[in-house]
């Protein structure tokens, strides 16, 4: 982490306010941040190495709309053989840059029956069915041992998004994800469960970053794009159908995320 840190200043990162992690598909809005400066993942001491399709497998420093940024193009995951201490790395490592915020995103396979394939999701509340805890073991930091998750993502933030969405005409469902380990898709028995239990969509990262950004004492944006719908709701599921839709849906994922960080000035 040190390492990373010190390289990363050394490279011209001087001042952050968001650190945003862009899920499958959803990558391409680091493409828009000014006067960028690139850093391949496996450039930087210490950091793992995305290797999801979809993913590019960089970070992305530089200005959006008057802020300044770090973006990843491709997150880390658990079923990728990492420790979730490798997993959420990033997060700690935008937290010691400087950051305020992060911007959570994910691509998720919708479970409420009243979602559409293709809409967004604002994220209130998580269920994390990963069977771990990136917390586990010594506490790390100045965060509490046992950090309270009842307003993990930031009420006010969620307040923003919804107004602005309404504002750019842009529908924004909301509700809880349940984040699962992967990397099989759920079963039409696990989706009912999840239903059953609160869900409205289900993915393989998020909760995990969640957890280590409110540790952190971040302040926590989360935004699924509902690519699919969940095993049982429609006859196969398949990755490439995830970044289909993402294709679909990215110019009003790029809006919202963009006005709201033009309109959020506040630390």
């Amino acid at each position: 982490m040190k390492e990373a840190v010190t390289f990363l200043k050394k490279h011209g990162i001087q001042a952050l306010d968001f650190g945003l992690v862009l899920g499958s598909g959803l990558g391409e809005l680091a493409d828009e941040i000014e006067d960028a400066a690139y850093f391949d993942y496996h450039t930087i001491p210490g950091f793992p190495i995305s290797t999801v399709e979809g993913h590019k497998g960089r970070l992305v420093y530089g200005k959006l709309m008057g802020k300044w940024v770090l973006g990843m193009q491709g997150r880390f995951h658990y079923y990728e053989g990492y420790s979730m201490e490798e997993v959420t790395m990033p997060i700690r490592l935008m937290k010691k840059l400087g950051a305020h915020s992060v911007i959570l995103t994910n691509a998720a396979g919708g479970v409420n029956e009243q979602f559409k394939q293709g809409e967004l999701m604002l994220i209130s509340d998580q269920i994390n069915f990963t069977g771990t805890n990136p917390l586990i073991g010594p506490n790390y930091g100045a965060g509490p041992r046992f950090p309270d998750m009842s307003r993990a993502y930031d009420q006010a933030y969620q307040h923003s998004l919804q107004r602005i969405a309404q504002k750019l005409e842009i529908k924004l469902q909301e509700g809880t994800y349940m984040g699962f380990s992967g990397p099989s898709y759920e079963t039409p028995a696990e989706i009912r469960m999840a239903r059953l239990m609160g869900a409205d969509a289900v993915g393989m990262s998020t909760v995990s970053e969640t957890i280590v950004a409110n540790h952190c004492g971040l302040r926590i944006a989360g935004i699924s794009c509902i690519t699919n719908l969940a095993a049982g709701m429609q006859e196969t599921l398949n990755h490439q159908e995830v970044v289909e839709t993402t294709e679909k849906v990215k110019a009003h994922f790029k809006r919202l995320i963009k006005t709201f960080i033009q309109e959020e000035p506040h630390k």
